[in-house]
């Protein structure tokens, strides 16, 4: 999902120990069946969003859209449904839901008919004062259609007083707090923007050969651009917009400033692909560094490391190197195991856990292992992982976990639960290790997980990353932007950053 729907929380992983990343938006000017190169782009970004997905074309007249519940391929794979979306210019969006927050109402992109023309908008996300900004807006007659913090942009571009598009769209977001990495189409051509900390990610890419040849493309990660055929030509700044035109010129655009950035640490440990590039670093590659300062910082005596799959693979690789403890699979995960809600009960919730993952005996009894995985949130996978191990004959489970301790809650984009139900903010590690029935827990120390993306280590006055679920330090906008002034035009007008 874009963001997190107005009062209500967002959904966990059945297993309840996965933070899960809202959606990923993707988009292309300037392509030949542009809705076909953001289905195949929105298949390669299926992993951040897999309740709905949504697409928008604009063929030089009219805006298309197509929205559906469940994964792209069941609602953008046929030739009628592609039929539907023509044009040279597309974006699209999959998103998770939220509780009570499914529904096609609230599926992206969200396309509004304003005085000046189509407007749709794919959001990668959460603002955080939009209930704020909603409540002032339905005081002053707005009608919202949807319960996705979404819209409350299109309330705002439609609202203010500036002249052009661009303008009003700058306006609108210089009211927004939070985080957003936004595609926006329009009668004139497409916009794309981080929020100025860049929290969210968005690349930017080209297509220089076959129909799609002179095609601009944006993407929250680069294994989209890989699999459209795009080059990768940057990251989008934080707080920079990107203009795109039908001629496929491109400008700049800098309304913000150059605040320093605070990009999401967890896209490194978890979200994005292991085949993306973030931040310049392969993503798999500082997954392994992770693993290897993990075995400098806390070594286990023990005969065979195991990832917890898939998202403990390359960290258990790379502490299987650094410590020479052989890698072994010894967790098979079922791969067709539909995607689960959280359920009423604890109870309900393990038996998920046992039918997507399956302890292979004979590599396991009678070892001493580590386990390694990306995170702990509410402990319940863990403790039934650490159980399962125990069962198929483990004589010793060392768990290892590639972040630190998850504390605090994400309110930029990404659904946790409230504190109260992070096992790291109610336990020392001691409590969680006994709670989980490990011999051993240990986390990556803050400064190792720095370190793995190439820092010295976390500088607490200025931290490149946000890393806000870790240490509870949120980076905040630099100027008080909750109260609307009187525009002073203006704001871009035909200035190019």
């Amino acid at each position: 999902m874009a963001s997190t729907d107005f009062g209500l929380h967002p959904f966990i992983d059945a297993d309840g120990d996965k933070l899960r990343e809202e959606c990923g938006v993707f988009g292309v000017i300037g392509a030949r069946d542009a809705a076909a190169v953001t289905a195949l782009g929105l298949h390669a970004l299926q992993h951040r969003g897999q309740e709905a997905a949504g697409i928008t074309s604009f063929d030089g007249t009219e805006f298309f859209t197509r929205r559906g519940m469940g994964h792209v391929a069941e609602n953008f794979s046929t030739g009628e449904a592609m039929a539907e979306l023509p044009g040279e210019m597309a974006a699209g969006h999959v998103r998770y839901s939220t509780t009570g927050g499914s529904g096609l109402r609230n599926v992206q992109p969200l396309y509004a008919d304003l005085a000046s023309g189509g407007f749709a908008i794919a959001h990668n996300g959460n603002i955080s004062n939009a209930m704020h900004l909603r409540a002032d807006l339905v005081r002053k007659g707005a009608i919202f259609q949807s319960t996705s913090d979404t819209e409350v942009i299109i309330h705002l571009v439609a609202t203010s007083r500036y002249p052009t598009m661009l303008d009003r769209f700058v306006d609108a977001l210089r009211l927004v707090e939070g985080a957003y990495s936004l595609i926006v189409m329009t009668n004139d051509g497409m916009v794309a923007c981080r929020d100025p900390l860049g929290i969210r990610p968005l690349v930017m890419g080209r297509i220089d050969e076959g129909d799609c040849k002179g095609a601009t493309v944006f993407a929250s990660e680069t294994v989209a651009l890989d699999i459209v055929g795009a080059d990768f030509v940057r990251e989008v700044e934080p707080g920079e917009l990107i203009e795109v035109d039908f001629d496929g010129s491109v400008r700049s655009h800098r309304p913000f400033g150059t605040p320093a950035s605070r990009p999401c640490i967890f896209e490194h440990v978890y979200f994005s692909r292991p085949d993306s590039i973030s931040g310049g670093r392969s993503v798999y590659s500082v997954r392994k560094e992770i693993g290897a300062q993990l075995a400098i910082e806390s070594p286990a005596d023990a005969d065979i490391v195991i990832p917890v799959p898939d998202s403990g693979v390359p960290a258990a690789i790379g502490y299987a190197q650094e410590s020479g403890v052989p890698f072994e699979l010894g967790i098979i995960r079922s791969h067709y195991v539909g995607r689960t809600f959280i359920q009423p009960s604890d109870g309900q919730r393990t038996t998920s856990v046992a039918r997507k993952h399956n302890a292979n005996r004979a590599l396991v009894e009678g070892k001493r292992i580590v386990l390694i995985d990306d995170s702990i949130v509410r402990g319940t996978t863990s403790l039934k992982i650490v159980q399962m191990m125990r069962e198929a004959g483990a004589t010793e489970v060392h768990m290892r976990i590639a972040s630190p301790p998850t504390m605090h809650s994400c309110f930029y984009g990404v659904d946790t639960p409230e504190r109260s139900k992070l096992l790291a903010a109610r336990m020392d590690v001691e409590a969680m290790r006994e709670f989980i029935q490990a011999d051993s827990l240990a986390f990556v120390s803050i400064d190792g997980l720095y370190r793995a993306v190439g820092e010295d280590g976390r500088k607490s006055k200025c931290p490149k990353y946000c890393d806000a679920c870790f240490t509870g330090d949120y980076p905040t906008r630099l100027t008080d932007l909750s109260e609307r002034e009187t525009p002073q035009l203006p704001l871009l007008g035909e200035k190019a950053a």
